[in-house]
C-alpha cells in the first residue's frame, strides 16, 4: 500500500506566516493564512476526528459525531476543515433512499515546512562613530 504525504509549507514575509499548499498538489489553494489556522488544523480534535475515521470508519460524519460523544456541527464543521486542507475525502452514498458523506482519510504522513527569513539591518553612523 502506498503512503499519501500532504506537505504544508509556512513562510514568514513582511512580519506575517502564510500557508501555501504544495504546487504540485490536485487539491485546491489554501485560502488560510497565518499560524493560527495550523494551530486550529492542528488541534488534538482534529488528530482525534483523524483517529477514529481510520480505525472505527463511521458510514457519515452523523456516526462520527456520536462516537466522538460531540455536536454534529462542530464535528461537521472540522471534517470541512479537514477537507480542505486535503486530510479527508467526504465520499457520497446513498442507502435506503437518502444520501450521506461517509469521511476517509486519504493521507498517512503530514509534512510541514517552516521557512523564517531573517533580515539584519547595520546601523552605519555606529559603526563610522567608532
Amino acid at each position: 500500500m502506498m503512503t499519501k504525504t500532504r506537505e504544508i509549507t509556512i513562510t514568514q514575509s513582511k512580519g506575517a506566516f502564510s500557508i501555501f499548499k504544495k504546487q504540485e498538489s490536485s487539491k485546491e489553494a489554501y485560502d488560510f493564512s497565518g499560524v493560527l489556522a495550523l494551530r486550529q488544523l492542528l488541534s488534538n480534535e482534529k488528530a482525534r476526528i483523524l483517529h477514529v475515521i481510520k480505525t472505527q470508519k463511521p458510514k457519515s460524519i452523523y456516526e462520527l459525531s456520536k462516537i466522538l460523544n460531540r455536536g454534529f456541527k462542530s464535528v461537521n464543521d472540522d471534517v470541512k476543515l479537514l477537507k480542505r486542507f486535503g486530510f479527508v475525502d467526504l465520499i457520497q452514498e446513498k442507502t435506503k433512499g437518502r444520501s450521506r458523506l461517509r469521511p476517509e482519510v486519504v493521507v498517512d504522513n503530514i509534512v510541514i515546512h517552516l521557512k523564517v527569513w531573517l533580515l539584519f539591518a547595520i546601523n552605519c553612523s555606529k559603526i563610522n562613530e567608532g
